[in-house]
């Protein structure tokens, strides 16, 4: 018997009122810092966390660059949230197909949809589907072992890529594509990944932006990792930043950091020797795809550039706007990082603009036999900031649910009881915290032999055999 199942028999022996019951749908960051919230907060409830794949962590564990493992490290507080005794975990559940939301308001007190944004936006621009073309989320999801994207075809065997778009996950992109391969051995970054990348010919990486340098979205942490790369010189356009030493002094902490980081960059990216060994990072600003140049055999050969102007009298708020001259970048592999958007997981979903609107967190409360909904994370606010942002959002409307649930009594709801006969006529796969907890270690034993802290299973089926081991 598992210590997490005495302590809830313990609790459970002790609670004199029925706890409430709430289900969480998707296990990453949103989701376990409103169970810290509710948890803390509440004397009385049951949390069931529902994750469609059979691992939890969600974006922590396939969207954090490897070589960032300080930023996991808030999965030692998630787990100790996941461990308390009225906390759940059932992964390989999947809303709108191993159970419909109507059920699970049937038979919860509150539901909470936290299962982010996990497809990419696209440009909808001419030969968008050609070979090498590649989604970053998708690229990202390779190298960190999800699933669903363990067998990306990639050809890293060119000299030249571009990446369209300027945000932390585009120069998580270049990082990966120009970092010595040698220190990503020593991450958590899949084997597939590292033996592609050993063989990568790619030396140059554009990171192509439609505005100005006052607009980028990267924080200055990721150009600050970038600009120390070994064996990689940054090259700037001067004209890119005409007129923007001028407003600095006038601009808001961080953005004002950040520019001053790049202009010391500018100008010190003169001295950047040019040697055979060397690789480049490239950013070029007012640069807006308009099509995707391609072979015959319908591959990558170049984007087409529409040149942007500013137009406004503030620097800093000028708007950016296309002009008639055009450009062509010429490269063999182009990734679209221009954001990730939400799906609607179940047809019962409100859904409007890629988000499931709501005030305050507050989806839907109008049935009183049925559980309050409620929204937090990206799939609430939009797929934007950082971890902290989320945890501001999950922690706001955790505290409005805890408002509601500790209002009038409401009747005796079974939870996971009832909502395991339903998953059960299909699905007998789920992996509760203990099978996760097998599947951890075992990754980590496999790690030990490669050097490395984990080396993660990417077969969902093996997930499975293993946490069942």
């Amino acid at each position: 018997m598992s210590y997490k199942l005495v302590k809830r028999m313990f609790c459970s022996s002790t609670i004199k009122k029925p706890p409430r019951q709430v289900c969480i749908v998707g296990a990453g960051p949103a989701g376990f810092y409103a169970a810290m919230h509710l948890t803390k907060n509440l004397d009385s409830v049951n949390i069931d966390f529902i994750e469609k794949l059979p691992v939890p962590f969600g974006l922590i564990r396939y969207g954090v660059a490897p070589d960032h493992p300080e930023v996991k490290n808030v999965i030692n507080q998630f787990t100790k949230v996941a461990r308390h005794a009225n906390v759940n975990f059932y992964g390989n559940v999947t809303l709108g197909k191993d159970i419909q939301l109507h059920q699970l308001r049937q038979h919860y007190d509150a539901v909470l949809l936290t299962y982010g944004a996990e497809e990419d936006k696209v440009l909808g621009i001419e030969n968008e589907d050609a070979g090498n073309v590649i989604a970053a989320r998708s690229f990202v999801g390779w190298y960190n072992g999800l699933p669903s994207d363990k067998d990306l075809k990639i050809d890293l065997s060119c000299k030249t890529a571009a990446i369209l778009g300027q945000g932390n996950v585009a120069l998580d992109v270049a990082r990966i594509l120009l970092s010595p391969i040698d220190e990503l051995r020593k991450t958590d970054i899949t084997e597939h990944a590292v033996s592609a990348l050993a063989k990568s010919k790619v030396k140059e990486v554009y990171l192509v932006g439609r505005r100005g340098p006052l607009q980028v979205a990267f924080t200055i942490k990721e150009l600050r990792e970038q600009l120390k790369l070994k064996n990689c010189s940054t090259i700037w356009r001067k004209k890119d930043f005409e007129h923007v030493e001028d407003v600095v002094p006038n601009l808001e902490r961080p953005r004002k950091r950040l520019t001053e980081l790049m202009l010391k960059s500018l100008n010190e990216s003169g001295k950047s020797v040019d040697d055979l060994n060397s690789n480049y990072f490239k950013p070029i600003f007012f640069r807006s795809p308009k099509k995707f140049i391609v072979d015959s055999n319908h591959k990558v050969t170049g984007v087409e550039l529409t040149c942007n102007k500013l137009v406004g009298e503030k620097l800093e708020d000028q708007k950016c706007i296309p002009t008639h001259e055009q450009e062509i970048l010429n490269c063999n592999l182009v990734f679209r990082s221009i954001g990730y958007k939400s799906i609607k997981a179940d047809n019962d979903i409100m859904f409007l603009n890629g988000l499931v609107p709501s005030n305050k967190g507050v989806v839907d409360d109008s049935n009183p036999d049925l559980a309050k909904l409620y929204v937090s994370g990206w799939l609430g606010t939009g797929p934007v900031g950082v971890i902290l942002h989320t945890m501001g959002n999950s922690f706001q409307v955790a505290k409005v649910m805890c408002e509601h649930l500790t209002g009038a009594d409401t009747k005796i709801k079974g939870g996971f009881q009832e909502i395991k006969k339903i998953i059960s006529v299909n699905n007998n796969n789920f992996v509760d915290w203990d099978g996760w907890e097998k599947i951890d270690k075992y990754e980590i034993e496999q790690g030990k032999k490669l050097g490395k802290p984990r080396e993660k299973i990417c077969s969902i089926q093996k997930m499975i055999e293993v946490s069942r081991a």
